[in-house]
Parts: structure tokens; C-alpha cells; sequence
């Protein structure tokens, strides 16, 4: 499944949830389903704002998932789903990850234009 490359988000305040992982190789097909279903499921989430996520082809792997505020992110942490995919992750899918939260107090960007 296609994912937007970067997240429409409000003006800040708000969360960055931070996943940094390392894929193991073992049951691929069953980590994409997994991942698919994973994004299904945060965007119907009260307090999620978006996602921006990338992988390289050796399995190593940074998302961030925005939420408006921490008590969203604890919602999507306790989804039930979601603890059985972290559990697979943990179990089968990573050789290793790390987790960060931070708060956005800024944000900055644009997009490039080019000048004659």
C-alpha cells in the first residue's frame, strides 16, 4: 500500500511518536499485512494527526505517527490490535527497535520552487 510521503499536520503543539526498527527477515508476508492493517486502524483513531514512514532494502525503518495529544497516544498504545502487532514485532519481525516520544513545539518547511 502506497503511503503519503509527508503528513498534512496542524500548527503545533502535538506528539511524534518515533519507531525505529530493524527488520529480522522472518514472515514477510505476515509483517505487511500486519503494517497494513496497523495503518489502517491509527487513522481511525481519536487525537491521530498522520504519518510519514520509510524503509530502506536492508530492512531498517523510521515512522512517525502524530497525535494530538499524549493521552491519544496511550489510546493507540492499549488498542488491542495494536498490542498483538507489537508482540508479533517484538517476537518475530524486529531484530531490534527503539520507541521515542517527543512534543513538537515547531515546525518548519516548504516546498522547493524553482526560479528562472
Amino acid at each position: 500500500m502506497p503511503f503519503p510521503r509527508f503528513a498534512a499536520l496542524p500548527a503545533p503543539p502535538y506528539y511524534a511518536v518515533i519507531f525505529s526498527s530493524q527488520r529480522s527477515g522472518v514472515d514477510a508476508a505476515g509483517y505487511e499485512a500486519a503494517a497494513n492493517r496497523m495503518v489502517e486502524l491509527v487513522q481511525e483513531q481519536p487525537g491521530f494527526l498522520g504519518f510519514e514512514s520509510a524503509r530502506d532494502a536492508a530492512g531498517f525503518g523510521i515512522t512517525v505517527a502524530y497525535f494530538e495529544s499524549e493521552a491519544a497516544i496511550a489510546r493507540w498504545r492499549d488498542h488491542a490490535e495494536h498490542i498483538v502487532a507489537r508482540r508479533n514485532g517484538n517476537n518475530h519481525w524486529y531484530e531490534h527497535f527503539e520507541q521515542r516520544v517527543a512534543r513538537v513545539e515547531r515546525a518548519y518547511g516548504g516546498v522547493r520552487r524553482d526560479h528562472d
